[in-house]
């Protein structure tokens, strides 16, 4: 599966940032992006954070390793946590 990839910088509520991506099927609107984003930050005590455009940016296209595929396939999204993202 080809997956949009997309780089995230959220401030989280203590005012520190979230780095995280986003992925998603090649031919998902950037809009349903932002939402799982958004999903994703309710999960993790985070809701309400702005998060738009200006914070989720495409960065590339991708094959989706097995794992990841299988995510997207279940919800929708994988997010691929890198930095400030909690456990």
């Amino acid at each position: 599966m080809e997956c949009a990839v997309y780089d995230t910088y959220v401030a989280k509520k203590d005012g520190k940032i979230m780095h995280f991506d986003v992925v998603v099927e090649a031919s998902t609107p950037h809009e349903k992006a932002i939402e799982f984003g958004k999903e994703y930050l309710s999960s993790v005590g985070q809701a309400g954070q702005k998060m738009t455009s200006e914070e989720c940016q495409f960065c590339h296209i991708q094959e989706a390793p097995p794992f990841v595929e299988k995510s997207i396939k279940q919800k929708g999204y994988w997010i691929q946590k890198m930095e400030g993202c909690p456990n």
